[in-house]
């Protein structure tokens, strides 16, 4: 039980929000509990915060702003690194605290953890690079040039699925250009948030300039409609997206919406297997597939399609399903009971419609204390029709759907057949066509001979129902400033 797995929680622990200076229950006093996703054990008292909980929120990094915006740009970074520090130095805590909350395996929680502390450094860094240009305007007697100045208050409503590591992608970016924050997480891991703020804090953050809510779908709602906000910055499904940008279109709020995804690993018949099959197998099991990056359309060059489904049955039967805590697990359980409704919803759908198990399919396996609990086998279904559902929509599990394609016509084709278009991989040892076919892709990042490649200096983000704008690299520093131009008249 969590208690005996995570010693250093007590499941009776009351938690407090951050507002301004204060570490703070929620007006009505409500709270509700997190769970475990391994063995469904309730843990924590998290507030329930209410409309005036997030007022107070948004007028303390209102108040925060008017000072953290004119605080130099070397005293900006001197914090975000201290930040980053203090996240190295407790790695080990951040992740074990997102394993508890998420259950995925610590393994990918102390590199997630890891790779948000060097995030931070990234942009303390670059908000002390250029803050404009200077123009030479077309007639005489004139100079101009412009600012890059920050926009105010963002609302950051983050994820479940990484919690800190997404959440860091926005506020790392939003305070390096002097915007103050507002984070609504999950309801599934707000803990981890609040620990990372507790950091912040130590670090020398001043008061206000992050605050965080806890609470669900209407605490979120409320600071979309809070009239101190700014912008937007949200990770999550299209369907949540949408329904945001239709509340903020009316006030013209600045967004930044990193949303769903379907990717699509294309491997061609003169592609390196072994490096290719692992890579298609780590694109459905990582984060046991509840990841917008996860490569779920696994398209398939006719020639070698039966070796690869071969290779494949094989690889995911090595896969290690178990408790997350241990680093022999390969994978743990799904996050929350409804994500867990949702992806084993889908296995019968794939009946449904016709889909071909090549491998998996099982909600389990038995595990000894827990039962099946959330854990669902590693899945792949060949799905030759393009209006299979498994195909076609976001499943955010370890569930795959093989394809056959004959060309590279058909493959282009296929993959962007999708409404979405956030990451694809092409698998090929001709760079010649590699080159041609990624500028034809409808995707935000093209990885070639390579999946889930990142690094803070390179721009992530999709297109069409996968979002708007860029997260990471100096593009996310523009996300988080508006360009004012600036003339003189030389008389």
């Amino acid at each position: 039980m969590s208690p005996t797995r995570f010693p250093e929680f007590n499941t009776e622990q009351r938690y407090d929000m951050l507002i301004g200076d204060s570490w703070t229950q929620s007006t009505t006093g409500e709270t509700f509990r997190c769970f475990d996703p391994y063995d469904d054990v309730e843990w924590g008292h998290v507030p329930l915060a209410d409309i005036a909980d997030v007022t107070r929120a948004v007028a303390a990094a209102r108040a925060a702003f008017a000072t953290w915006s004119q605080t130099p740009a070397y005293e900006r970074a001197a914090i975000l690194s201290r930040w980053g520090r203090a996240i190295t130095d407790n790695v080990e805590a951040l992740a074990r605290t997102q394993v508890h909350e998420n259950g995925k395996t610590i393994a990918e929680m102390r590199g997630a953890s890891g790779a948000l502390a060097a995030t931070a450094e990234y942009f303390a860094q670059l908000a002390l690079g250029p803050v404009g240009h200077v123009i030479e305007p077309a007639f005489p007697n004139h100079e101009a040039w412009t600012l890059r100045q920050p926009i105010g208050v963002v609302a950051a409503i983050t994820p479940w699925n990484n919690p800190l590591g997404l959440l860091g992608w926005k506020l790392f970016p939003a305070l390096a250009a002097g915007n103050t924050m507002v984070i609504k997480p999950s309801e599934v891991t707000p803990v981890s948030t609040l620990l990372l703020a507790r950091l912040g804090l130590e670090a020398g953050l001043p008061a206000g300039v992050v605050n965080v809510v806890t609470g669900f779908g209407a605490t979120g709602q409320a600071l979309v409609d809070d009239p101190g906000i700014d912008k937007v910055a949200f990770t999550g499904s299209t369907a949540t997206g949408a329904a945001i940008a239709q509340r903020v279109a009316p006030r013209f709020l600045r967004t930044t919406f990193e949303l769903g995804g379907k990717g699509a690993q294309i491997v061609f018949a003169d592609a390196n297997l072994d490096l290719a099959v692992d890579s298609l197998v780590k694109g459905i099991v990582a984060g046991a597939g509840q990841a917008c990056n996860a490569g779920s359309r696994l398209l398939v060059q006719a020639p070698i399609y039966d070796e690869v489904v071969a290779l494949l049955r094989q690889r995911v039967a090595d896969i290690r399903i178990g408790d997350p805590l241990d680093t022999a697990s390969d994978i743990g359980p799904l996050a929350s009971r409804p994500q867990y409704e949702k992806v084993t919803h889908y296995l019968d759908l794939a009946k449904d419609d016709g889909c071909e198990l090549l491998v998996g399919g099982r909600r389990g396996p038995e595990i000894d204390g827990v039962g099946t609990g959330r854990f669902v086998e590693p899945t792949l279904y060949a799905t030759p029709d393009s209006a299979s559902r498994i195909r076609r929509e976001e499943i955010f599990g370890p569930v795959g759907a093989v394809i056959r394609f004959e060309d590279a016509e058909d493959a282009v084709r296929i993959a962007n057949e999708s409404q979405y278009g956030l990451v694809a991989g092409l698998w090929t040892n001709d760079l010649s066509r590699a080159h041609r076919l990624s500028r034809r892709l409808e995707s935000g990042v093209v990885w070639i001979n390579t999946w889930r490649a990142f690094s803070n200096n390179v721009p992530f983000g999709g297109v069409k129902s996968s979002g708007l704008g860029r997260e990471i690299g100096p593009d996310a520093l523009l996300e988080y400033t508006e360009t004012k131009s600036i003339w003189l008249g030389l008389h």
